[in-house]
């Protein structure tokens, strides 16, 4: 037969065929460029436990934002971002009010890059990326009504200094704006998406600087429902040249659990399994297999990650927790498991429901918001 390019892409960050349950996020973001300055989704934290598709979410409105003839600056937040970003809005030459070239020489006005180890000090950043995003949007390149839509990732890693400077950047150029004779259809605005893992928005809004960001829209990746993931299977396999039945397109999607990440390796590895044996009907038989290669995937890509940076003690109450997954556990046992009390239970059952380890389930029950990881503790 053949050879048809497998449709599903599980390697984090490559956009997916389809973009399921993920509509209203997406409308959001691109309703909020047209509607002008001022518009809630210009300033948007998107959170989500890894595999969700946060990388995936900001490349669509980084596309959304081409579409509508913006530009536009993609990060990964790491040492550096401030400094990054004002090069990326002043390519030709890069522009600080101040630099401090090391050890101690201090150099105002325009200086080169090629210098090297010039960095931006908490101080000047704010001043400096303002002065740049104002300027790049006063350029003829960038149209009436139209502007800069920066998206950062892993915001979990940036350093508070960065976060401050961007955030009081961010807040004077909208001001700027809104004090600017231009009119309202005129006007040239920017628009900044944060994505990170949940407890980045605590950490992020935890700073005086930063508390315009409280009026940031808010959205959350949770899992895609299982109906939504069983036509994506359809649609996607079809469209590739395969056929895959109603019924085993809705077995897939409950392997899948509906974890975005999950769902496309489940989908890559049936199909797989179906293209080794120069079929084009993927069967019961290539979702079993495929659900089984899917898992061995996760479990290194998404399980052992979420555990990094867990404490010895939080990583005791999952361990006690895994006894039961993937059925809820009553909170009373995990003390008694732990041979911990009830104050100390109480302690780490919100910390880890903060971080979106675990959830509540029935009244005094929790249960492992990652899917899996249940498992995976039980058989390390």
């Amino acid at each position: 037969m053949a050879a048809e390019a497998n449709p599903f892409k599980p390697t984090a960050g490559k956009m997916p065929p389809i973009l399921i349950g993920r509509q209203t996020i997406i409308d959001d973001f691109s309703e909020s460029l047209k509607n002008g300055v001022g518009a809630p989704g210009r300033i948007m934290l998107v959170t989500g436990q890894r595999g969700f598709g946060k990388t995936v979410m900001l490349t669509e409105f980084r596309r959304i934002a081409k579409a509508q003839h913006w530009e536009t600056i993609a990060e990964t937040a790491s040492q550096g971002l401030v400094a990054r970003l004002v090069a990326a809005l002043t390519p030709e030459k890069l522009r600080l009010d101040e630099a401090e070239i090391s050890p101690t020489v201090a150099v105002p006005g325009i200086i080169s890059a090629s210098l090297g180890q010039a960095h931006f000090s908490a101080q000047t950043s704010p001043l400096t990326l303002r002065n740049a995003l104002n300027e790049r949007l006063g350029s003829r390149k960038i149209g009436k009504g139209k502007g800069i839509i920066i998206t950062i990732d892993e915001t979990q890693a940036a350093s508070r200094e960065d976060l401050v400077a961007i955030a009081t950047a961010v807040q004077h150029v909208i001001t700027d704006t809104d004090e600017s004779d231009t009119p309202d259809a005129e006007k040239k605005g920017v628009a900044i998406v944060f994505a990170g893992l949940p407890y980045m928005v605590n950490d992020l809004l935890d700073n005086e600087v930063t508390t315009f960001l409280r009026r940031a829209l808010r959205r959350e990746l949770d899992n895609v429902p299982l109906p939504d993931v069983r036509s994506a299977f359809v649609q996607s396999v079809t469209e590739s040249g395969k056929t895959i039945s109603n019924d085993d397109a809705l077995d897939a999607a409950r392997r899948s659990e509906g974890y975005p990440y999950m769902v496309q390796l489940v989908g890559y590895y049936m199909w797989q399994s179906a293209q080794r044996r120069g079929s084009a009907v993927i069967t019961a038989d290539d979702v079993n297999a495929g659900a089984g290669d899917a898992m061995l995937a996760f479990e290194d890509a998404v399980c052992a990650p979420a555990l990094n940076g867990t404490t010895g003690a939080e990583r005791l109450f999952l361990t006690a927790m895994a006894e039961d997954s993937p059925n809820p556990t009553r909170v009373a046992d995990i003390a008694e498991r732990t041979r911990r009390s009830r104050s100390w239970v109480g302690k780490y059952r919100a910390i880890l429901i903060k971080d979106k380890l675990i959830r509540p389930a029935d009244h005094g029950y929790v249960e492992f918001a990652v899917p899996h990881l249940g498992e995976y503790l039980r058989a390390l």
